[in-house]
């Protein structure tokens, strides 16, 4: 039976089947942004094609399919979500516009506010009030309730938001009010904020709840007609959909937290990476994933990816737990313009899918970082995609010149500028998930994949000093596989204020009960029936902070007396690690407990080691630019041998990805076939 990994992209979507044994096919198709559904349906077929069946046979002896997409995100990026309407405690309705009192950029003083997914005219406040120890102070007003009810009717909203104050310790008020609104608004979606983030921060709770009223019908809608699709072609088996967290969820489940899904094809790169971690014996990686739109960029340390829970996408704050992952407009399809001054900038507006990059015939004009790529000789224009497909050299020649045209300068320097443009930007995006984070990169290796990082990488390495770059031979569909390395996942999380000191240890040991009771049961929802593996873990502060640290406690005796010390210990030292410094005759507080509940699913099978054999011979040179013409030999990269060093400048070429060795590099094989590159050093 195969196992099959589907992640959408702006430019590809990808394909990756593995089947008992461990053997992986690949398989590249258009991504469709109109509908990605039909751009799967493609991918199967050709990835059917590639293992000589036809898609029904496929389907019919495939378990399960692992899909990553973006379609929550596009919603959110694009402003093309539902129709939403908010119910509010009332006189609080302007939260979501008042947010925190501060701007992303404070010192910035013409930034416009963040676009409100809500507009003030469907937020509205009702009668009721809860106090902050869980208490009614006001009852719930039903004819203030109907009356709202009967507004947002007559606006036609598509998706109703719940959000009443204090809700994450008395539910009473929200779940009343979701009963009311699915009378009177039936077929509407419909979300309360003491199920989508039961924890306090009321801007925060507000608008994870409206980003996930706005996403929400939009997923639910895609998900519905790809599994409609995925039946009438003959699959039978579970679609489980990666979340920002990095593990996965059933359909229903990722329609219900529609907001966890806003990083859904990320996240998969960042549970490969942790895969590719155990692989390779290194535990300290940068993941850095190029494709055609964006670059994401992430931290492994030990083995085990960052999370946090205070992300921003499109304006909006989204504080579910989810892979801490920076994004940059930088890819293949990136558009090099000048500005005003006459400066050269690349990104962040990208050529897409439709119409892509000049080279790739579809009626693009504006020169690009894959034009570039081809001008400069490191693509090959007739074997593109596995000769899948070919690129227009002239075209890509063309939109290349209307930028040294109007800088003046030659083809090949304006070619080589975008290049180098475009490794700087990302050579930054680096340093600022490491460097800014107290994180020295030179101690990590790169681990490199998407479609476009093979080429740039080594030089975005060569500009922070890092000696170690890793290539996987599955590099530009690592997303897609590492989402078959995932395993169910859900997050719960209870507010339970307090100094360490009064803390009733007894109290706390049922509130973590409790959550783990409901992870468990969650995941019998999802017809779990393999290991469950509970992780706990408290977001804590020092009494005069308002941010907090997430501090893990797997490590501590829940059953001892003094367990509310050893958490206090616990998040010194965690704070220590995390700043340099703690404050251990300063009060720790507790604020938020948290249960991961992780529902093992079988394990990814490896393929084993590439068969030894004599070091394959270049097949054939080329021409490239490296600040001058060089002519370079070309090696097919599954025809290494294990073991095999190739010294650069040289270029290593497969169907999906091309891997650029400059002067010094080294690139040895290893035992599965992988490049493990030694980067010359910045002269």
């Amino acid at each position: 039976m195969y196992r099959i990994g589907i992640d959408v992209g702006g430019t590809f979507t990808d394909m990756v089947a593995v089947d008992g044994a461990g053997r992986v096919t690949i398989a590249k198709a258009a991504s469709t942004p109109e509908d990605q559904s039909l751009g799967v349906m493609d991918g199967l077929e050709r990835l059917a094609a590639a293992l000589s069946l036809d898609r029904a046979t496929l389907l019919a002896e495939t378990a399960i399919i692992v899909h990553g997409t973006t379609v929550a995100t596009n919603a959110l990026l694009e402003h093309k979500g539902a129709k939403v309407g908010l119910l509010t405690t009332e006189g609080h309705r302007d939260i979501i516009e008042m947010r925190e009192g501060l701007k992303d950029d404070r010192y910035n003083l013409r930034q416009p506010p963040p676009v409100q997914l809500v507009p003030r005219q469907r937020r509205l406040g009702v009668r009721e009030r809860m106090r902050a120890d869980g208490r009614t102070e006001i009852p719930l007003d039903r004819a203030s309730l109907d009356s709202a009810l009967a507004a947002l009717a007559r606006d036609g909203v598509e998706a109703v938001a719940i959000c009443y104050l204090h809700a994450w310790c008395n539910v009473e008020h929200e779940r009343e009010t979701m009963a009311a609104v699915r009378a009177a608004l039936p077929g509407v979606y419909v979300c309360r904020s003491s199920e989508v983030l039961p924890q306090i921060k009321e801007y925060d709770r507000i608008c994870t709840t409206v980003v996930n009223a706005y996403v929400g019908p939009v997923l639910e809608r895609y998900l519905t007609r790809l599994a409609t699709r995925l039946t009438d072609a003959g699959f039978s088996g579970p679609v489980l959909i990666i979340q920002s967290h990095g593990g996965v969820s059933t359909i229903p489940e990722a329609v219900r937290l529609s907001a966890g899904s806003v990083l859904s094809g990320p996240a998969g790169g960042v549970a490969g990476s942790q895969y590719a971690a155990r692989i390779v014996g290194h535990g300290d990686l940068i993941p850095f994933d190029m494709g055609g739109t964006s670059t994401d960029i992430s931290l492994v340390v030990g083995g085990e990816a960052a999370i946090a829970s205070d992300r921003r996408l499109a304006g909006q704050r989204v504080a579910l737990q989810s892979m801490d992952i920076a994004s940059i407009g930088a890819g293949g399809g990136s558009i090099a313009r000048i500005d005003a001054g006459g400066v050269l900038h690349v990104g962040p507006e990208s050529a897409g899918a439709r119409p892509g990059p000049a080279c790739y015939g579809r009626g693009g004009t504006e020169p690009t970082v894959t034009d570039a790529n081809l001008v400069l000789g490191f693509l090959d224009a007739e074997s593109f995609l596995g000769g899948q497909a070919r690129l227009d050299r002239a075209a890509a020649e063309a939109a290349v010149d209307s930028t040294a045209s109007a800088l003046a300068i030659d083809r090949m320097v304006a070619a080589e500028g975008i290049h180098r443009i475009i490794n700087t930007r990302m050579a930054e995006g680096i340093r600022l998930v490491s460097v800014r984070r107290g994180v020295d990169p030179r101690r990590f290796a790169i681990l490199s994949f998407g479609g476009a990082a093979g080429l740039h990488v080594t030089d975005v390495a060569r500009q922070l000093d890092v000696r170690r770059v890793i290539v996987p031979r599955l590099a530009a569909v690592l997303s897609a596989w590492g989402m078959l390395a995932s395993d169910l996942r859900c997050e719960i999380a209870r507010t339970h204020i307090g100094d360490a000191s009064s803390l009733d240890p007894d109290a706390l040991r049922a509130a973590y009960r409790d959550m783990e009771a409901e992870g468990r049961a969650r995941l019998a929802e999802a017809a779990h029936g393999g290991p469950i593996h509970v992780r706990r873990s408290a977001d804590m502060r020092y009494g005069e902070q308002i941010f907090e640290v997430n501090v893990p406690l797997d490590g501590l005796d829940f059953e001892s007396p003094d367990l509310v010390q050893q958490m206090a210990v616990a998040f010194h030292a965690r704070h220590e690690a995390l700043y340099t410094y703690a404050l251990r005759d300063q009060e720790a507080v507790l604020v938020n407990a948290r249960v991961t509940a992780v529902g093992e699913l079988p394990s990814l099978p490896q393929e084993g080691n590439l068969a030894s054999g004599r070091p394959a011979a270049p097949r054939g040179h080329r021409r490239i630019y490296l600040g001058g013409w060089r002519d370079v030999p070309i090696y097919a990269f599954g025809e290494l041998a294990p073991g095999q060093a190739i010294d650069g400048p040289a270029v290593v070429e497969s169907g999906t990805t091309t891997v650029l060795l400059r002067a010094g590099d080294r690139a040895t094989t290893t035992p599965v076939g992988w490049l493990d590159i030694d980067v010359a050093a910045l002269r």
